[in-house]
């Protein structure tokens, strides 16, 4: 029996970074589970890099897939402090991350168990087994405060 090792305060370290660069505070790491090591982290960048795509999961997803040298990382788990978006779900699928553990809960936004709930989609080839709420309250926080001081 193996004891479960979370990598969510990686991820929230990510998050902070992202929100001291102006960024939402959404962070991600990709774990290889086996080895108990972070394969890549990231953190939100769309705006300094003037790019839609630069969420946290998506910059993970390809410096994992670049340290790796494959467009997919079976057996791979990610930590991301917010519900993946939909278009974020859709790269996790393709990637054919093994796990997704996310923070807070995305109602507006989310494409996994809010929106269009992607994983669920009778079109959607991998759906990786889905864990919410790890470290929940202070992933939200991290954005209710991002928020706050933006009004």
């Amino acid at each position: 029996m193996s004891s479960f090792t979370s990598f969510m305060d990686a991820a929230l370290e990510e998050a902070r970074a992202s929100g001291e660069r102006g960024e939402t505070p959404v962070g991600a790491v990709i774990v290889d589970p086996t080895l108990g090591e972070i394969v890549a982290r990231a953190g939100n960048r769309p705006r300094e890099l003037n790019d839609p795509t630069a969420h946290a999961e998506i910059l993970a997803i390809r410096d994992a897939c670049a340290t790796r040298g494959a467009e997919r990382l079976t057996g791979l788990d990610l930590y991301v402090t917010l519900e993946p978006c939909p278009m974020c779900a859709g790269a996790i699928s393709a990637a054919r991350l093994r796990r997704v553990y996310y923070g807070a809960e995305d109602p507006k936004s989310g494409g996994v168990e809010h929106g269009p709930r992607v994983f669920s989609h009778p079109t959607c080839h991998h759906a990786p087994e889905v864990y919410g709420g790890i470290a929940g309250e202070e992933s939200a926080q991290l954005l209710r405060d991002f928020f706050e001081r933006r009004r």
